[in-house]
C-alpha cells in the first residue's frame, strides 16, 4: 500500500557548522527553508493523530470488494422512451463514460438514446441543446457543462415540462432547484477532496511538500482545492508549497512551463502533487521527463477526480500519477437512465451519491476504468428487466 512507502528524504539541509572551540570541530544542523514542512516533535509522523485518521480513511478508499448501497427499489421499467444526452464534448473522457453508460442502460430498459456533442464551446452547447429541446425528447441529460450557460435552453425545457438529469452539472449530487434539475449525478466533492488529501497525509506519513494545482475560473473546481488545502492544513507536517491556477484550456501549454519551473524553485523539497483534474498529470509528463524525474516519482501525483483511461495508464504504468480518485461512469450512466425512470413514474430521485474510491498501481487490476460491481444487477431487478 502507498501508505507504508518512506517518506521522500530532504525536508531538512544539513549544514555543517565549524566552530573553532579548543580545537574540536562540531557538526550542527540547521532547518530548512520557510517552505519545507515544519518538524513536529511528536514522533515519526508530522501530525500522528491525523495521519491515523487519513490511513484508515485511504485503506476504505482503496478497497476494490465493496458492496452496492445504492437503490435497491424504484419503480418497474417506463416503455418506449427517447432521452436525448447532450455532452460538453466528447473528446472529455469523463462525459464520454458516463454517455457510454447511459447507452448500456437504455438498451436494457428498451429505450432511445441520442447524442449530441456540444463541441466544448459556448456556442456550440448552447445550439447542441437547442436542438434537444427542439426534438421534444422524454428527457434531456446536461453531460457535463453549466446549465446557467444555456439558461434560456433550460427554461424551454422546463416550460415543456422535459425534465433535465445533470451528470456533473451543479456542484452537489441530487435535486436542483436553480437551475430546476430532477436530479444531478456526481460524486461530493467534499468527499472526493478529503480523501485525495488523506491519501498524500498517508502515503507522505504526515510529512510533505505539495503542490495544489486548480483552475480558479471555474467556481467548482475552485471550491475542490480549496478544500483540498483546508484538509492538508489538518496535519502540521504537510505543507503547500505552491497553489497553481491554470485554467483546464491553457492546460497543455502552461503546465509544462509551470512544472519546470516548480521542480527548479523546490526540488527535493516537493514530494506530492493534487490535481482537480487528471489531464494535467498528462501535461505535466513530458517535463518531468525531461528533468530526469523518475516516473514512479517523487513526486506522487494524485488526481481529485475523473478517473479517466489515460490517468488509469499512467497510473499502471507508474508514469508520473501514483493514484486518482475515478467518478464510476458506467454506473452513473445507469443511474442517469434510473433517476429518468423514476421521473417518468412519478417518483422522487434517488439521492444516492457513490462513495469515493481510490486507484492506485496496487488495486488496478490493470483496468482503465473504475467499474465497481452490483449496479447492474441491482437496476435490472428494479426495472424488472
Amino acid at each position: 500500500m502507498h501508505g507504508n512507502r518512506a517518506a521522500v528524504p530532504g525536508a531538512f539541509k544539513v549544514r555543517l557548522c565549524a566552530l573553532l572551540v579548543t580545537a574540536i570541530a562540531l557538526a550542527g544542523c540547521e532547518r530548512g527553508s520557510s517552505d519545507d514542512a515544519e518538524e513536529s516533535p511528536t514522533g515519526a509522523s508530522g501530525c500522528p493523530a491525523v495521519h491515523a485518521e487519513a490511513r484508515a480513511a485511504v485503506t476504505r478508499a482503496e478497497d476494490t470488494d465493496v458492496p452496492w448501497d445504492g437503490p435497491t427499489s424504484g419503480p418497474t421499467a417506463v416503455s418506449r422512451r427517447t432521452i436525448v444526452y447532450v455532452a460538453q464534448t466528447m473528446t472529455n473522457p469523463g462525459v464520454a463514460g458516463a454517455a457510454k453508460g447511459v447507452r448500456e442502460a437504455a438498451r436494457v430498459i428498451g429505450w432511445n438514446v441520442r447524442v449530441i456533442d456540444g463541441g466544448g464551446t459556448p456556442a456550440g452547447i448552447q445550439a447542441a441543446m437547442s436542438e434537444a429541446v427542439a426534438l421534444r425528447p422524454a428527457g434531456i441529460v446536461i453531460g457535463g457543462f453549466d446549465p446557467n450557460a444555456t439558461s434560456r435552453q433550460v427554461a424551454r425545457a422546463n416550460a415543456a415540462d422535459i425534465p433535465l438529469i445533470g451528470w456533473h452539472a451543479v456542484a452537489a449530487p441530487g435535486p436542483s432547484e436553480r437551475p430546476r434539475l430532477f436530479t444531478n449525478v456526481t460524486t461530493r466533492v467534499e468527499d472526493v477532496a478529503a480523501i485525495s488529501a488523506q491519501w498524500i497525509i498517508s502515503d507522505s506519513g504526515g510529512r510533505a511538500g505539495v503542490v495544489v494545482i486548480t483552475d480558479a475560473s471555474i467556481p467548482f473546481a475552485k471550491h475542490k482545492s480549496d478544500l483540498i488545502r483546508e484538509e492538508l492544513a489538518t496535519c502540521r507536517g504537510v505543507r503547500v508549497l505552491s497553489y497553481e491556477n491554470i485554467p483546464i484550456p491553457d492546460a497543455s501549454t502552461r503546465t509544462p512551463r509551470e512544472i519546470s519551473s516548480l521542480l527548479s524553485r523546490f526540488q527535493d523539497r516537493w514530494t506530492h502533487s493534487v490535481a482537480i483534474n487528471d489531464l494535467y498529470f498528462a501535461d505535466a509528463a513530458p517535463a518531468f521527463r525531461a528533468a530526469g524525474t523518475p516516473g514512479s516519482g517523487p513526486p506522487f501525483n494524485i488526481g481529485a477526480g475523473d478517473g479517466d483511461p489515460s490517468a488509469f495508464q499512467r497510473i499502471n504504468s507508474r508514469q508520473y500519477q501514483a493514484a486518482t480518485v475515478p467518478e464510476p461512469l458506467s454506473q452513473q450512466g445507469w443511474q442517469i437512465v434510473d433517476e429518468f425512470n423514476r421521473s417518468f413514474s412519478g417518483s422522487p430521485a434517488s439521492g444516492y451519491a457513490a462513495p469515493v474510491h481510490i486507484t492506485t498501481a496496487d488495486n488496478s487490476d490493470g483496468a482503465t476504468t473504475w467499474d465497481p460491481a452490483g449496479y447492474r444487477e441491482a437496476y435490472r431487478e428494479i426495472w424488472g428487466r
